[in-house]
C-alpha cells in the first residue's frame, strides 16, 4: 500500500499517529480509553496477521485482552462521533470536489449464531450462501485516494424480528429492519449534510437496480454511473425505431452486437495493469423515472476484450451493463472512467481485511461491532493519506477522460484507445 518507505518516513508517521490519536482523546472521558484507544489503532496498523483481543493486548503490553474487550464492549464512548472525525481527517487530506461516493458491501465469515446479524445468506466472497455478516460501507474515492467514510451493518429480517434475539447483541429497540440500499441511501443522505465534496455516486448493480435510491439522486440532480441487472426496466433509446421492443436492459444488447461500435477504453489501474474493456453507450429512458433537469440517462454496455467460458460451458463475451445520470454534455470517456471508480471500494474491502482487521475482529455485539469497525477505517484512513503525502508518481487513481484518442472502430475490429499526452491549454 506504501511505496519506498524508509526508516526516516515510519519515524514521522509514528509521529503523525500519536498526534492523531491524542488529537481524537477528546471523545473519552476518562485517561483509560484513550490509551486503550492509541494501543488498539497502533495495533490494527502494526500487521499482527490475526487481530483479535488478544493480539492487540499483547502488543500493548497487556497481560490480558480484558482492557480491549472493556474499551470496544462497556466504555462511554460514541462509534458515530470517531465515524465523523475519521470522516473529517480522510477530507483534509484527500477531499477533491472531483471525487466519487462509492458504495459496497463486503462480507465477513462467521461460525454459530451470537453474533450481531450473522446469518446464512449470499456471500460475495464465496459467491454462495455462507454464515456471515454484511456490511455496507461508503467510500470516498478522490484523485490522490481513496478510504471509508461511512459504515453500515445489515440486520436480516431473521434478526429484527426477533427483538430478544436483538436485545441480547445489544441491537437499540429502534433498529428496524432496511435493505441494503436503504442502508447505502442512508450514507449517502449524511455526506452532503456533512459537507463532503463530491461530483458522482457509483455503485454496483444491488444499489443500481433499486429505484428510490436513484429517485433521491435524481431529485438533487446527482450525477451517478451504477451497475445495474439486465432486468433494468427501460423504454428504449429515445427516438429510435423499437424493433426488437426494448423493455429492458439486456435487450439493448441486440442493438449494440448489430451496429458494432465499440471502443476499447481503460476505465482506471488494476493489481495486472489497466483494465481493459470494450465499450458502447446508448441514450435511454428509464421506465418510469425522468432525469433531472438538464440530465440524461445513458446505459454503458461493457463488453470483455476476449470470449470466455460462461456458466454452463458457453463460450462468449462477458458482459456488463451501467446506468448513467448526468448532464446532458458529459462525455463517454467520463462515464467510462466513473464506471472504474467503484472498484477503488472492492480495494477498500480487500486492503481494509489484509491490513487493519477490517474482518479479523471476535466481537459478538452491535456496539463493539461499530466500534472496531470504526477504529479500523481511522487505521485504513491514516495509511490512504501518508500514501496521499508521498505518492507513487506512476500510479493514477483514474484516467481522466481527456488522456485518450480515439480510432474509429472498422467493421469486425472493436475501437481502441491510444494513452497520449494532453496538449497544454493556452494562458
Amino acid at each position: 500500500m506504501l511505496v519506498d518507505v524508509t526508516e526516516e518516513h515510519l519515524a514521522v508517521w509514528a509521529e503523525e499517529l500519536a498526534a492523531l490519536t491524542e488529537g481524537l482523546g477528546g471523545l473519552f472521558a476518562r485517561p483509560e480509553p484513550r490509551e486503550v484507544f492509541a494501543d488498539l489503532v497502533d495495533g490494527l496498523l502494526a500487521g499482527l496477521g490475526r487481530v483479535n483481543g488478544w493480539t492487540l493486548s499483547a502488543r500493548a503490553g497487556h497481560a490480558t485482552p480484558d482492557r480491549v474487550q472493556k474499551f470496544l464492549n462497556a466504555a462511554s464512548w460514541s462509534a458515530d462521533e470517531l465515524r465523523d472525525r475519521v470522516r473529517e481527517y480522510a477530507l483534509a487530506g484527500i477531499g477533491d470536489p472531483e471525487a466519487t461516493l462509492v458504495l459496497d458491501d463486503t462480507q465477513v465469515q462467521k461460525k454459530g449464531t451470537r453474533s450481531v446479524g450473522v446469518a446464512h445468506q449470499h456471500c460475495g466472497l464465496t459467491k454462495d450462501v455462507r454464515n456471515c455478516q454484511v456490511m455496507v460501507m461508503l467510500t470516498y474515492a478522490a484523485p490522490g485516494g481513496h478510504t471509508f467514510i461511512d459504515r453500515a451493518l445489515y440486520l436480516p429480517e431473521s434478526w429484527t424480528a426477533d427483538r430478544d434475539r436483538c436485545r441480547a447483541a445489544g441491537v437499540p429497540d429502534e433498529v428496524a429492519f432496511a435493505t441494503k440500499p436503504q442502508l447505502g441511501l442512508r450514507m449517502l443522505e449524511g455526506a452532503p449534510a456533512a459537507g463532503v465534496p463530491f461530483s458522482w455516486v457509483a455503485a454496483d448493480s444491488g444499489y443500481g437496480r433499486d429505484p428510490q435510491l436513484r429517485a433521491w439522486l435524481h431529485e438533487r440532480a446527482l450525477r451517478y454511473v451504477l451497475a445495474v441487472p439486465v432486468d433494468l426496466p427501460l423504454d428504449g433509446p429515445p427516438g429510435k425505431p423499437r424493433q426488437p421492443k426494448v423493455e429492458r436492459a439486456g435487450d439493448l444488447l441486440h442493438y449494440a452486437v448489430a451496429r458494432d461500435r465499440w471502443e476499447r477504453r481503460s476505465c482506471g489501474e488494476g493489481a495486472k495493469g489497466q483494465r481493459f474493456y470494450d465499450w458502447t453507450s446508448f441514450e435511454v429512458e428509464v421506465t418510469g423515472q425522468d432525469p433531472a433537469p438538464g440530465f440524461a440517462h445513458w446505459l454503458l454496455v461493457r463488453r470483455s476484450t476476449e470470449k470466455k467460458q460462461l456458466a454452463g460451458g458457453r463460450i462468449d463475451y462477458e458482459f456488463a451493463f451501467f446506468l448513467v445520470h448526468a448532464p446532458v454534455a458529459t462525455p463517454v470517456p467520463e462515464m467510462i472512467s466513473r464506471a472504474g471508480v467503484r472498484w477503488q471500494i472492492e480495494e477498500d474491502n480487500r486492503e481494509g481485511k489484509q491490513l487493519v482487521g477490517l474482518g479479523g475482529y471476535q466481537v459478538r455485539t452491535w456496539t463493539a461491532w461499530h466500534r472496531h469497525v470504526t477504529c479500523t477505517m481511522l487505521a485504513l484512513a491514516f495509511l490512504v493519506v501518508q500514501r496521499a503525502q508521498h505518492p507513487d508518481p506512476e500510479q493514477l487513481t483514474h484516467p481522466p477522460a481527456d488522456a485518450f484518442v480515439e480510432i474509429p472502430a472498422q467493421p469486425g475490429h472493436p475501437g481502441k484507445a491510444q494513452t497520449v499526452t494532453p496538449a497544454p491549454q493556452a494562458s
